[in-house]
């Protein structure tokens, strides 16, 4: 069986020069909420492994300062641990999507990484859905939007 190729939309790239405009803590926040509006999918799948939902709280403590960048380093390790640890396609994107989420702590550009993976575990989610994707990608550049007029 050939594996299906992902193709993103063209809001990825408008997402990305929208990045280049806003803060960090803005970034992280968007970056958790693309990780948790998929987590689901690995939830639902490894519903006893809690590391991504773990390593999405740690990113929102950190947030609030009652967690370092070097303990949300490690929960973020943990839910890449945990991607590695299923073979369910939307599975491992949802995990990473929050590995990547919490990364964002770290270094702002994971957050584009965090969207593009819950983006996939919508593709692997739906085999494919192209209308799936574009929603999945429409809903994030509004929470952006959202969550910038917020702050």
């Amino acid at each position: 069986m050939t594996k299906q190729l992902f193709i993103d939309t063209d809001t990825k790239k408008t997402i990305e020069d929208y990045l280049q405009h806003i803060t960090h803590p803005i970034a992280v926040r968007w970056a958790l909420a693309c990780a948790e509006h998929v987590i689901d999918h690995y939830e639902q799948k490894s519903p006893h492994d809690e590391r991504p939902r773990e390593a999405i709280k740690s990113g929102y403590a950190w947030l609030q300062g009652t967690m370092s960048t070097k303990e949300v380093r490690q929960a973020s390790f943990a839910a890449h641990a945990a991607a590695r640890q299923t073979d369910d396609e939307a599975a491992t994107a949802a995990a990473r999507a929050a590995g990547q989420a919490v990364a964002t702590v770290h270094v702002f550009g994971h957050a584009i990484h965090a969207s593009t993976y819950a983006v996939k575990a919508i593709a692997y989610a739906t085999h494919f859905d192209a209308e799936a994707v574009a929603d999945e990608r429409a809903w994030q550049y509004q929470h952006l939007l959202d969550l910038e007029k917020e702050m």
